[in-house]
């Protein structure tokens, strides 16, 4: 039998608990968690976009001829201007969401609120950084 009470603490209790998918674009997300899946989105990108980085270095220092032609490339080629542009805004948010990642393994930032200061600074941060990206590329 179960009583009034269990009821009232499952209820009421606060611990992990399951989304599903369907919930999971209604949930709202504290910021600190934002944050943290787009530093790890922003790493898989990377990841993703390994191969381009290593061709477009091997042109870029094969040849004074395939130097040129990649740089006639981004006057011509906008695919080539928007990978490039989505790389260096991966990398760009990978490495100040990154640096906030190493302050908090030394012990600060931790506490909820400076937590929550620092995150949004960083979201800050990295869409100046981003916008700045582009306008420098285009």
């Amino acid at each position: 039998m179960v009583s009034k009470n269990s009821k009232n603490n499952k209820r009421n209790n606060l611990g992990p608990r399951n989304i599903s998918l369907g919930n999971l674009i209604r949930y709202c997300f504290p910021i600190m968690a934002i944050v943290s899946i787009l530093h790890r989105a922003s790493g898989f990108v990377l990841f993703l976009l390994i191969p381009f980085m290593l061709y477009l270095l091997e042109k870029l220092k094969s040849s004074a001829a395939s130097f040129a032609q990649v740089q006639s490339g981004f006057d011509h080629c906008w695919v080539l201007k928007i990978l490039t542009w989505i790389l260096l805004s991966a990398l760009w948010y990978h490495l100040i969401a990154g640096v906030k990642h190493l302050f908090m393994d030394l012990g600060f930032l931790e506490e909820k609120e400076s937590a929550k200061i620092s995150s949004i600074f960083i979201l800050i941060l990295g869409f100046i950084g981003i916008v700045l990206l582009g306008a420098w590329l285009w």
